[in-house]
């Protein structure tokens, strides 16, 4: 043995996810790599020497070196919840649709198992968001986010009304079906979708966008990573719901007061290529560049080294920009192997 622990999760519920895990742990086992996986995916990955059992909580990741994570944006979040106590790295294999948190592809295990083996990759931090729900000016709940706090409404008939604070200012009241709080990771999930701006991963931001608001006001808002946003809902309102990812969610009763800042602990995650955002953006959207020429000054052997993605072809790499990038060696707890 290496001395070395990779912690794999996948979605197991997945016929082709649990294949693509099983080549996962078998590569890394022949390679002398102990493979840590939780106790409900175990039997399906069908144990054997070298893989150790663990319960699915927060402390499953600590003493590995990486988690492995197999399948959509879903499971990779929930891979999140696994490795940021540890602050292990965590590196995804997107299974999914769209798949933005995912590194490599599922035509590209091969590569992955041998990068990791070599110890071939790098590693960036993810900004994260830290929440805190009050109620008469007690705190009744904290969480965390990697891509988004969301409140939102919990009955359909009728609209919540909030109103909205940037670092303690108010700065405009909303009746809706809620906010959405992001980061620059999440600013293509959910804040997408409610009509926010792309906002590239290297730059430290924290956003708000409004979901179906019903004002005259109600742009999406990009303001300082030291900001604190706040969002209030008013007492005559019917409760809301905050969620937060899309996983962990928080009842809130009228007059309830969500907080929303920049995480403490980011998420770490590995990368395997080095490529521009801007690629992925046009893979990930199948966004139109034919007939692209270049920039003024980039020579024609310039455009065509781009290599710049059809529209609907995922690339290998990632191309997402780090807040700080280090070699794993100096990242990761455990033996440094030479």
């Amino acid at each position: 043995m290496t001395g070395r622990t990779v912690l794999v999760v996948a979605h197991t519920g997945r016929p082709a996810a649990l294949r693509s895990a099983r080549l996962v742990v078998d590569g890394l086992v022949e390679a002398g790599i102990v493979v840590r996986v939780l106790e409900a995916e175990a039997e399906e990955l069908l144990p054997h020497p070298g893989i150790e059992v663990v319960p699915a909580e927060p402390g499953a990741a600590k003493g590995c070196e990486l988690a492995i994570v197999l399948g959509g944006d879903g499971t990779l979040l929930r891979g999140a919840e696994l490795v940021r106590d540890a602050r292990v790295p965590m590196l995804g294999v997107n299974l999914g649709r769209v798949g933005f948190l995912a590194e490599a592809e599922r035509e590209d295990l091969g590569e992955v198992v041998d990068r990791v083996v070599r110890f071939d990759y790098q590693v960036e931090e993810r900004m994260t968001l830290d929440v805190v729900v009050r109620v008469n000016g007690d705190v009744v709940a904290t969480n965390w986010a990697l891509n988004e706090a969301a409140v939102e409404k919990a009955s359909r008939e009728r609209m919540l009304e909030l109103v909205a604070e940037v670092d303690g200012r108010p700065l405009s009241r909303w009746g809706g079906d809620g906010v959405v709080c992001a980061t620059p990771t999440g600013s293509t999930a959910y804040a997408f979708s409610a009509g926010g701006p792309v906002v590239w991963p290297e730059v430290e931001a924290l956003l708000m966008v409004p979901i179906s608001a019903h004002a005259l006001f109600a742009k999406p808002l990009v303001v300082s990573p030291r900001s604190v946003l706040a969002v209030e809902v008013l007492p005559e309102t019917p409760k809301g719901v905050l969620w937060c990812d899309g996983r962990r969610t928080v009842d809130l009763p009228p007059g309830a007061r969500v907080e929303v800042r920049r995480g403490a602990e980011p998420i770490r995650l590995a990368r395997l290529h080095e490529a521009p955002f801007t690629n992925r953006l046009v893979a990930k959207f199948a966004l139109p560049v034919r007939g692209w020429r270049g920039g003024p000054h980039d020579t024609p052997e310039a455009v065509e080294a781009a290599d710049l993605p059809e529209a609907g072809e995922l690339p290998g790499s990632p191309g997402t920009g780090p807040d700080s990038v280090v070699s794993p060696r100096d990242a990761v707890p455990g033996p440094k192997n030479p």
